[in-house]
């Protein structure tokens, strides 16, 4: 059954669960994903999309911190950090990135969202400061095997999703867009790419509540998408932690 918008803004994000008791995997819940109507998203929600994003960024820029330092010899571990932290890979972009510039890649999301202004920000950055502290309660080792399953097919496959949606008219749409293609380039080499490098890894079903985390965060901060009719409720009976009741965009 759909929920309305209010009902999704006025429920708890359901983000932190300490095990897979459900048994679902991570690869279905990129599906989930996948399966939102982003053909329903507009310019404007698109910007939502980014700022959940952002979050997402700060925790895989965390996650990868943790997986060299479980693996501090593994060289593609390094060369995968070179290119998504401290790198000019996203360089040029107006007003936010001079060529040759080095940014992390969640430094280039939190400028692309000062490009314009951006209402909403308040409920995306409560959800997002919660998924935050929940990611941040598992284990080393799942953060560690997160990243494979980001770069090997999970993300390719949500970025593709996202750019479903119809409009990206704005100079921080247009960012984002960017960005999107880029890590679609980034990822989708079978040899060279970001997957290949971090593939050796091997997730297993420990990381899926992260992927459901992200899911949830992107439920609240764009509640067009609740609208689909497949879509399970992100309530649960399991440990959640409240929202905040005010919280500023970070950054």
């Amino acid at each position: 059954m759909s929920r309305s918008t209010a009902q999704i803004l006025n429920e708890p994000i359901a983000c932190f669960h300490q095990t897979n008791d459900d048994g679902i995997s991570w690869e279905y819940i990129v599906d989930e994903i996948c399966r939102l109507p982003w053909e329903a998203v507009s310019s404007d929600e698109i910007l939502w999309v980014a700022q959940a994003y952002y979050y997402f960024s700060i925790q895989f820029r965390e996650n990868l911190e943790i997986a060299l330092q479980l693996y501090p010899n593994d060289q593609n571990l390094l060369q995968l950090f070179r290119e998504e932290c401290d790198t000019d890979n996203l360089s040029p972009w107006p007003q936010i990135v001079n060529v040759g510039e080095r940014v992390n890649h969640d430094e280039f999301m939190r400028r692309l969202l000062t490009l314009q202004p951006i209402e909403g920000t308040e409920r995306i950055a409560a959800a997002g400061l919660e998924y935050l502290e929940c990611t941040r309660r598992y284990d080393d080792l799942t953060r560690a095997m997160s990243i494979v399953s980001y770069e090997d097919g999970g993300l390719s496959k949500i970025f593709s999703a996202f750019l479903q949606a119809p409009d990206w008219s704005g100079q921080a749409q247009q960012a984002f867009k960017h960005f999107l293609d880029k890590h679609l380039v980034f990822d989708n080499d079978p040899t060279a790419g970001h997957g290949a490098l971090c593939r050796h890894l091997k997730p297993d079903g420990r990381v899926a509540p992260l992927w459901r985390a992200f899911k949830n965060v992107l439920l609240v901060s764009v509640p067009v998408l609740s609208t689909a009719a497949d879509v399970p409720p992100i309530s649960s009976n399991k440990a959640r932690a409240a929202l905040p009741s005010s919280t500023a965009f970070a950054g």
